[in-house]
């Protein structure tokens, strides 16, 4: 079993700073997403990663080598939530048009239901459940989020529960037996 997933959202892109959704547009970091990555260098030093893995998105794979790391796994399954038609297009946009609307609940037009990012998610899960040790996984800000959720056992909508910040780290782990969060949206060293 997994002992830790520790799981860092990439560093400031254009849109993530906008507040735009971003899935599969490739954007690169922003000056400030490159220098927000290379400060998770030393949170990340001195712990020992049976496995790195990163969402096949360039912002991630950016993060993780100005980080440190190199050699990683790509995971297509850690890949931000597919936004389909809000692709682009922020929140306040969406609720102008429909004021109940949430992604957490309704989903993406033309995009992914939470159905089908709770699936990908618990693949992961059981993908990595028999590395021991602890896994490292640059991600994104939903993605990350629902991996939480889906870690405690809880639907996907319980991610829209956990603030994430860019260029931070959280740790989902073990507490008397039980999944837990252990550390979570963290600028400084987790540990």
């Amino acid at each position: 079993m997994v002992d830790e997933l520790w799981v860092v959202r990439h560093g400031q892109t254009e849109w993530s700073r906008d507040g735009r959704h971003t899935s599969v547009t490739d954007l690169p970091l922003t000056d400030h997403g490159s220098q927000q990555a290379r400060s998770l260098t030393p949170l990340l030093a001195g712990t020992d990663f049976t496995l790195v893995v990163t969402s096949p998105r360039r912002r991630a794979v950016q993060t993780a080598r100005l980080a440190g790391f190199e050699e990683t796994a790509s995971d297509p399954d850690v890949a931000e939530w597919a936004y389909g038609d809000l692709e682009g297009r922020t929140s306040a946009s969406m609720r102008e048009a429909d004021p109940s609307w949430s992604l957490w609940t309704h989903g993406a037009p033309g995009g992914e239901t939470p159905d089908e990012v709770s699936t990908r998610m618990d693949r992961f899960i059981r993908g990595v459940d028999g590395v021991p040790g602890r896994v490292l996984v640059f991600s994104h800000g939903h993605a990350s989020r629902c991996l939480a959720a889906r870690w405690l056992g809880r639907p996907v909508a319980d991610g829209g529960m956990f603030s994430l910040d860019t260029a931070t780290v959280s740790v989902l782990g073990h507490e008397h037996g039980r999944r837990a969060v252990t550390v979570w949206n963290s600028t400084g060293a987790p540990r």
